[in-house]
């Protein structure tokens, strides 16, 4: 910009042109401001995390590096052992789990207490007129038992061949662990985040020494044991005509640092649109996030999938895709988010007209939320469709005023460069307005991150990714994972591979006690 001292220029054209650069400095400086301003208001905004650990603790470290290991040791020993020849397993008895306070099926424990053999009144005889009843709930510390397979031997007397039944097979291979007791281990560390040190150390105050190598053993094992169930919950998700895909960071160990890997979630949930399939969820690892993950874990699929605008999907949308193109659907959670922490924290009258429009949208989604792809239709080419356009035409116009530099403009820009990905919900009933389904499923992963930290290597992803997919496959259908899991793990040397959909958790939940 010019400064007072300096001569004004005499001619017209001259003038023009200092006008227009001294216009085009001071827009870059109000988009610098306002940037400047959000920054500061969402610094304002947000509370102080964590302090972070520079190097964290050497000693936990080195346990979960050793508990990676292990559980590497143990998943290819449980892979040797399942190559080789079979024998029968003898069912253990399951006992089902407590989940919901003071549950019917809960065992009661009567406690009578004694009431006076004569009326304290008069000294006459009592004759019972009923009686009341006060429910507590209450929780036995965990029982640990060594539960003895007993074989007995018998000898023909005619001749003298000896008879006895056939050993059963572990839930693992050489395994000493039973079924519950596996899934228990399993789902405290990766349901509860739970590290395998700390649960060596509580089994160790409850009177049962378990060295963290068993354990981690146990859980590479087990990995193995259920990929079975893995795989079929995969090809369920992915036989899906919808899906829904984000991913999360999960810090993991490398030589001398600690690197970023990517767990993924791949989402089946047809209820929103009335559909009748079970949803599931199936979550692969990847080192970084280069988009060949995604793009070789969906390489069988062709479908709807609704995802934010990360770059690595693009190829997946081509339209010369075999065996078909994916279709974009963008989730307008992310569009509103950044449009409405620019509200929140600037007041910006256009941000908080957009934001205002937006949620007239969400508000006829709910109302239509479970119903029928054809009756969601009908609703939102009546009542959505003019709310969108009358959107898109405010935020085109509003667009035109601003800054490319503006945040609020990059808000906008969020949406508009991919209003067809975030208007096709208005002819596919089966499509959500959100992505919220994957979001969902990566927030225990989030959540669990301060607890168990790291993975200890890639191997390790890979495993939690395929404990996970179980665990939060029961969880979407209201299947206790431990109970499920524990019942999968007794049953399943034995099971026919062609009825393999019996375990599955949607199908377990229907099943009557044994």
């Amino acid at each position: 910009m010019t400064s007072a001292a300096e001569p004004l220029p005499t001619e017209l054209a001259a003038a023009h042109a200092m006008i227009l650069v001294e216009r085009a400095a001071r827009i870059a400086a109000e988009a610098e401001v306002e940037r400047l301003k959000l920054l500061l208001a969402k610094a304002r905004h947000e509370q102080y995390g964590q302090s972070s650990e520079r190097g964290r603790r050497l000693i936990e470290q080195l346990e979960l590096q050793l508990e990676e290991l292990d559980e590497s040791v143990g998943a290819a020993n449980a892979a040797v052992e399942i190559a080789a020849p079979r024998v029968e397993v003898q069912s253990f008895e399951r006992r089902l789990p407590a989940r919901r306070p003071l549950p019917e099926t809960l065992p009661r424990r009567r406690i009578v207490h004694p009431a006076p053999e004569a009326c304290p009144c008069c000294g006459g005889g009592l004759r019972k007129l009923g009686e009341d009843v006060t429910e507590t709930l209450e929780r036995v510390p965990a029982q640990w038992l060594v539960i003895q397979h007993v074989r007995e031997k018998f000898s023909c007397r005619s001749c003298e061949a000896i008879t006895q039944p056939p050993a059963p097979a572990h839930p693992i291979a050489r395994g000493r662990a039973g079924p519950n007791l596996l899934a228990e281990v399993a789902f405290a560390k990766f349901g509860l985040h739970l590290p395998l040190h700390r649960q060596s150390a509580r089994f160790a105050a409850e009177g049962v020494s378990l060295d963290v190598s068993t354990l981690a053993d146990w859980i590479g094992a087990t990995a193995v044991a259920v990929a079975p169930i893995v795989d079929a919950i995969k090809a369920h998700v992915l036989a899906a005509e919808r899906i829904h895909a984000d991913d999360t960071t999960v810090p993991v160990l490398a030589k001398g640092k600690c690197r970023t890997g990517r767990l993924w979630a791949v989402v089946r949930d047809d209820r929103p649109f009335a559909g009748h399939a079970a949803p599931a969820v199936v979550y692969f690892y990847s080192p970084d996030r280069s988009g060949m993950h995604p793009q070789a874990f969906l390489a069988a699929y062709a479908g709807l999938m609704q995802a934010d605008a990360y770059s690595g999907f693009g190829r997946l949308y081509d339209g010369g895709r075999e065996p078909g193109p994916i279709v974009e659907a963008a989730c307008w959670a992310h569009g509103r988010r950044k449009l409405f922490e620019i509200a929140d924290h600037t007041k910006a009258p256009i941000a908080l007209e957009a934001v205002k429009r937006i949620d007239g949208v969400f508000a006829i989604e709910r109302e239509i939320n479970g119903r029928a792809p054809d009756e969601r239709l009908v609703q939102r080419r009546e009542r959505v469709r003019p709310l969108v356009g009358d959107l898109e035409t405010f935020l085109s116009g509003a667009r035109a005023k601003l800054s490319a530099k503006s945040e609020l403009a990059k808000a906008i820009d969020y949406m508009l460069k991919r209003w067809p990905a975030f208007t096709r919900f208005l002819d596919d009933g089966r499509i959500c307005l959100t992505n919220n389904a994957a979001e969902r499923a990566l927030r225990g992963i989030a959540l669990g991150r301060h607890n168990w930290t790291f993975a200890g290597s890639d191997e390790g992803g890979r495993r939690a990714a395929a404990i996970y997919t179980l665990i939060e496959s029961a969880k979407l259908n209201d299947v206790d994972p431990r109970a499920w899991l524990a019942d999968v793990l007794k049953r399943l040397a034995d099971h026919p591979a062609k009825r393999l959909h019996e375990l599955m958790p949607w199908n377990w939940k229907a099943r009557p006690p044994p």
